[in-house]
């Protein structure tokens, strides 16, 4: 058993008085319930209930799509059943950065048929895995996620609907220690908290924007990243708010300032433990790297909805903050989608650049293990790669743009359909059509700002 994960019969006697059963929701954030430590038994059993409702309503919990019947899955039409949250022992470890709790990641299930709810992510990442499995194939993946920080209390800065805020750094400070240094009582407990929750930090720094910062973890199975990566983002913003300062993961929300990013690094291994990805004692990559590569790239638009999945995502995704730039590669080179890395055969990797850091990390995942495996299976050619600026090059007209364009090549690609199932298909554009017509039936101060008295 590794150091970080608890036994579920030693709770009460390791000073645990509360675990936390949870779940990621369409959007990567995580939902559940809590439970008293010395009940956890009867939920291993029986695991705990939450409505449907949690996959049915958008970012903000409306319940516009609920009330209107847009899905078969959840509505007034079916009274808004409950589905079983089962939990998955092998994730059951602290949470550090909160006196006395556990958290168990889970996966929910039909309460009637007991059966995995296909819309989880966390299911959707586990198919991915087991049909790469059955090709021989595991992939080792690494996130590193960006993020920015604000010296304003959260509620405070809703209540004044986030006007004023105050970065945590000033001016640009990319690799500077002395911005670092100011904030290193914070990051120095965030990185003790991890750890012992088995998120292990493998580096962090001050990034390029003000109040820009970026935390890197060591690489491992895709679900394990994923879990990781959700739970990082929950101890990021917990602990910001026990400072009085406020942590956003929005992919671009701040005018004039670079945009947040997921970057995704991948690399596989066969049944063996060998890694496929280099050519035999060398750092050049295989013919299967190169179909891999070329399978993620040939599905990057179709998965846009996934990897840029708000409207603020594009805010990112259409500069030329090295944010990669459609279906492009390069050996490595910033300004590309794809960048490939590493300078020892056993580190040869792609780094995929396009993911925001608003991106649901599962969904991120299981769009990349989906796609590289098509690649191989179909053994795809690679393109040329760039070896200049990628942002010389327009990208391919029908690549996504907005989210509207996103949610419309998502839902028309036979591929996604073939990988993932129409129901979760049409679920999703649902909800992503959804919030593109939000954004565009709402006045904004830009709207205001642009056109009060000059039209």
């Amino acid at each position: 058993m590794s150091d970080y994960r608890l036994d579920p019969k030693s709770l009460t006697k390791e000073g645990f008085h509360t675990v936390i059963v949870a779940s990621p929701d369409l959007q990567g954030r995580l939902i559940g319930r809590r439970v008293p430590a010395e009940s956890f038994d009867r939920v291993i059993d029986d695991g705990v209930e939450v409505c449907t409702c949690v996959y049915a309503w958008d970012v903000t919990q409306s319940l516009t799509l609920i009330e209107a019947n847009a899905f078969a899955f959840c509505g007034m039409h079916n009274g808004l059943p409950d589905m079983t949250l089962r939990p998955d022992l092998a994730t059951l470890r602290p949470a550090a950065w909160l006196d006395g709790i556990a958290i168990c990641l889970a996966d929910p299930h039909d309460s009637l048929r007991g059966e995995p709810v296909g819309l989880s992510p966390r299911v959707l990442l586990k198919n991915q895995i087991a049909a790469l499995a059955k090709d021989g194939l595991h992939a080792k993946t690494g996130t590193e996620l960006e993020f920015y920080l604000f010296d304003n209390d959260p509620r405070e800065l809703r209540d004044n609907a986030f006007r004023t805020l105050r970065p945590t750094t000033t001016v640009p400070a990319d690799f500077m220690i002395h911005e670092g240094n100011v904030y290193e009582p914070f990051f120095h407990q965030l990185r003790r908290d991890l750890k012992a929750s088995g998120v292990d930090v493998e580096a962090a720094q001050s990034e390029w924007g003000t109040g820009q910062w970026e935390m890197t973890f060591r690489y491992d199975d895709p679900l394990e990243m994923a879990d990781r990566h959700v739970l990082y983002k929950l101890a990021v913003r917990d602990t910001a708010a026990k400072h009085a300062m406020s942590a956003t993961f929005m992919a671009k929300p701040l005018d004039g300032q670079p945009g947040s990013s997921c970057h995704v690094h991948v690399s596989m291994v066969d049944d063996d433990g060998r890694p496929v990805f280099p050519e035999t004692d060398s750092n050049q990559m295989s013919d299967l790297m190169s179909q891999a590569v070329a399978g993620v790239l040939a599905h990057s638009a179709e998965f846009m909805a996934w990897y840029a999945p708000t409207v603020n995502s594009y805010r990112r995704a259409n500069t030329a903050d090295v944010a990669g730039w459609g279906s492009t590669w390069g050996m490595d080179n910033r300004t590309t989608s794809a960048r490939i890395v590493g300078r020892q055969p056993k580190d040869l990797r792609f780094e995929f650049r396009l993911p925001g850091a608003d991106t649901n990390p599962y969904l991120t995942l299981s769009a990349l293990l989906a796609s590289a495996r098509n690649g191989i299976a179909e053994r795809l050619a690679l393109h040329p790669a760039t070896s200049g600026n990628a942002y010389d090059t327009p990208p391919s007209h029908d690549f996504p743009r907005h989210l509207g364009d996103a949610a419309r090549v998502f839902g028309a690609s036979p591929f996604t359909r073939d990988a993932l199932g129409s129901d979760v298909v049409d679920h999703f554009v649902t909800l992503l059509d959804h919030e593109w017509t939000t954004f565009l039936s709402a006045v904004s101060g830009w709207d205001l700002d642009r056109y009060f008295d000059r039209i």
